[in-house]
Parts: C-alpha cells; sequence; structure tokens
C-alpha cells in the first residue's frame, strides 16, 4: 500500500458554474490535462477541493464525478475532513463505496481534543473502514500540529498509510523523515508544498501534493522524475520556474486566504481555458476584473499564454 501511493497527487481544484453548482464538464477536462501530463495520483476533496465548503451532497457530487473522470488511470485519494470522529467514518464510507482508492482526514476539530483523543480518532477510523489512511497535517486549519512521533507510531501500528504535510514547517517534516526512516519507512510521506518541494525531496519526501499542479502539471512531473533520477540541477530548475508561476496567489489586491489561493488557481485555469468559469463557493467571490489581469501578467510572465481574456473570465461568473 506505501508504495501506490508516490510522486505527483495534485489536490484537485473544484470548478463551479455561474450558478456555484459543480461544473463536470471542467471537471473531467483538468483531469484529463493532469492525468496527460503524467501526475501519479489526484486528491478530490482536500482544501483546494472545497471539502469544508460542501455539503454531504455536493461531496458525493464531486467524488462520483472525479472516479468516473479518473476512470482508473491513477489512485484516487478522497478527504474525509469533519469536525469529529463518526462523521469522518460516515464520508469514509461513502467515499469508498464512490470508488475511493484511500482517505485522508486530518485531527478533529472544534472541539479540540488532547494527543490521546487524536490518536484514538485515527484509530476508529481505521478499523471503520478498510482503506489505506492518510493524516492530513495542516494545523493553520484544524489549530493542533500532528506529533510525529505520533505519526510514526500510527504508521508502525498500521493505522496510517502516509501523511499529507501542509504543516509548513520543514524543520518539523525533516525530523519526521528521518524518524520514519529509523522506524523502516512505514508512512509515505508526501508534501503539501508549491514553492519548496525540491527541498522536501532532499530531506527524502515520496511524493508531492501541489495546489498549483492544477495550474502547471507537467513542472511538477518533471520535477519528480529529475528527483527520482537523481538530476538536482533540473530539480532545482523546475521548482525555481513552479516558484515563480505560484506568484499568481499574491498577485491579487484586496483579498487573502482561500479567496486569494484558489482563487488565483481557478482564474488561472479558467484564463487557460480548462475552466468554464471563475466560480468560488459561497460566501468567498471570485476574482473581479482588476485581479484577474494581474494573474494574466503572471501567467504571460512564465510562458502560460491565456485563451480567455480578463474581460471574458469576469463576465463567466456572477
Amino acid at each position: 500500500m506505501t508504495t501506490t501511493f508516490r510522486g505527483v497527487i495534485p489536490p484537485v481544484v473544484t470548478p463551479l458554474t455561474a450558478d456555484r453548482e459543480l461544473d463536470r464538464a471542467s471537471l473531467a477536462r483538468s483531469v484529463d490535462r493532469m492525468i496527460n501530463a503524467g501526475v501519479d495520483g489526484l486528491f478530490f476533496l482536500g482544501s483546494s477541493g472545497e471539502v469544508v465548503f460542501s455539503t454531504d451532497e455536493r461531496r458525493r457530487q464531486i467524488v462520483s464525478a472525479g472516479v468516473e473522470a479518473v476512470a482508473g488511470r491513477v489512485p484516487v485519494l478522497v478527504g474525509c475532513i469533519d469536525t469529529e470522529t463518526n462523521r469522518v467514518i460516515e464520508h469514509a464510507k461513502e467515499a469508498r463505496a464512490l470508488g475511493a482508492d484511500a482517505i485522508v482526514a486530518t485531527a478533529p476539530f472544534y472541539a479540540l481534543g488532547g494527543i490521546a483523543e487524536i490518536e484514538r480518532h485515527f484509530r476508529l477510523i481505521h478499523e471503520a473502514v478498510d482503506l489505506p489512511l492518510f493524516a492530513y497535517d495542516i494545523p493553520v486549519c484544524v489549530h493542533v500540529k500532528l506529533p510525529g512521533d505520533l505519526l510514526v507510531r500510527l504508521g508502525k501500528d498500521g493505522v496510517l498509510t502516509g501523511v499529507k504535510d501542509s504543516s509548513n514547517d520543514d524543520v518539523s517534516f525533516r525530523f519526521l523523515v528521518d524518524d520514519n526512516n529509523r522506524a523502516g519507512h512505514p508512512l509515505t510521506l508526501l508534501t503539501g508544498q508549491e514553492v519548496v518541494v525540491d527541498g522536501a525531496y532532499m530531506a527524502g519526501a515520496d511524493g508531492s501534493v501541489p495546489g498549483l499542479g492544477n495550474v502547471e502539471p507537467s513542472g511538477y512531473v518533471r520535477m519528480w522524475k529529475a528527483y527520482e533520477s537523481g538530476d538536482w540541477e533540473t530539480v532545482r530548475k523546475e521548482q525555481d520556474a513552479l516558484s515563480a508561476l505560484m506568484r499568481i496567489v499574491t498577485a491579487a489586491s484586496g483579498v487573502s486566504g482561500f479567496g486569494a489561493g484558489v482563487g488565483a488557481f481557478k482564474t488561472a485555469l479558467a484564463l487557460l481555458g480548462v475552466f468554464d468559469t471563475n466560480q468560488m463557493p459561497d460566501p468567498v467571490l471570485p476574482l473581479g476584473r482588476d485581479n484577474i489581469a494581474a494573474v494574466v501578467a503572471v501567467l504571460r510572465e512564465n510562458g502560460l499564454e491565456p485563451v480567455k481574456t480578463a474581460d471574458e473570465v469576469a463576465s463567466s461568473a456572477r
């Protein structure tokens, strides 16, 4: 199981219609584009995939459409993220029924528990659902950092298959890689970064889960292949180019957080003709005309020529 989920596994951005319904046609185009670029898996219902903005029915729609679009070509990971254990298990059982190959869960949140409760949370999910389970370490959203010793212990016990690390803590990640190796590598370790993937690979990561991979999957695939072959000059070259492109998330003014980050990804995908709109889930608004133009500038600076104008994208969402 731990060797199945390696390489580049982008967290799929969820396209919406102007009326904020799931845009299945755009999703299929995006999935095909990433698979054709050579990605090694796809992660639906991550943070970029609007998991916390989606009702249970919308989650089912996204997973069903995603599994259909993938059609068995790469492994499918599904985020089962919720406030407490039983709700996560419900999502996980639904994901399994819809064809997921693995599930991804954070620590419980809102009514925060201690480390003992977090450990029990993952053990109960594992007992209830017979699928590989990845722990999603994202303290900015769940307000707790998953301790490395806990993760390795759960890996050795067969509870966790791996970790998707979005902690933005490079030191902690390096320690986790070292501890995992000393324990016999029970965990597949994936970095959720976009701009320091080269550093994670140098530490010994088993792959990456970059949101920017929706916009430019080929660069991440080339970087992974270079890493596997020991071509560190190419790893650095590809990371430099991708880091420059990642500036799309800081191009907008007057917008922050999810609206700036995923909003920029959606806007870039709309400009490139992959998505029909750059619509966002309520209560988030899509980037407007001036901010779309700022994303256009970054795309062009990095060799990606839009096929739609800023005005066309601005008028696509209402």
